[in-house]
Parts: structure tokens; sequence; C-alpha cells
């Protein structure tokens, strides 16, 4: 999700998904009245929807603007018969990491 497709989602009546985990923040105060502002726009979000939002969508964008770093290794040929080659940028490792601990979490009890 992309940080500009927030305010039409939250405009919607729709709740977020369960929560899965949960954190504790502690908020610069611009920040926090940043989010209180947001709550008294969009009413049916709590605050804990709000931030959960705005966290995918940052991480989403966090995701596409790590760094392609390319190997020598060839592991696939794109439509034009071009050489793909693996990437050795932090991005293979975040989501090898993310998908482990995903599958952890999945079999952990709910808020631990």
């Amino acid at each position: 999700m992309r940080i500009a497709e927030l305010i039409q989602r939250w405009r919607q009546t729709s709740q977020a998904s369960a929560v899965a985990r949960s954190y504790a923040v502690d908020l610069p105060l611009r920040d926090a009245a940043r989010i209180e502002a947001l709550h008294l726009m969009y009413p049916a979000r709590t605050d804990s929807q709000l931030m959960a939002d705005l966290i995918r969508a940052a991480l989403d964008e966090l995701e596409v603007a790590m760094p392609y770093v390319p190997g020598k290794r060839v592991i696939a040929e794109d439509d034009y018969g071009d050489p793909i080659y693996e990437d050795l940028g932090p991005t293979p490792r975040f989501y090898s990491l993310s998908h482990e601990i995903l599958r952890r979490l999945a079999g952990a009890p709910l808020g631990k």
C-alpha cells in the first residue's frame, strides 16, 4: 500500500485486519499531535489502526527503495533474453528474515 492510498482507505468504514502483534511506541509530541489530528479527521479509525496503516505503507515504500546491488551470478533471463543477476543488496535478506519471522509469529499465541 502506498501512503497516497491511505486517505481513501480511511474514508471507507472497513476495519483493519486482526492484530497479531502489539508494540508500544513513544512518539515525539509533533508526531503524536498528527496522529491525534488524523483520528479526529477519521474517527472510524482508532489511533492504533492509523499507526498500523502508516507503518505498513512506510514499510512497503521502504522495500521499493532498497537498493539493488547486482551480483555476478545469473539467476534468470528477462523477456528479451538479457541476464538477470542475483541481488546482493539488502532486499533478499530483508525478505528472508521477514518471512522467517512471519512463520514464527504465525505459530505464536496472539499478543506474545
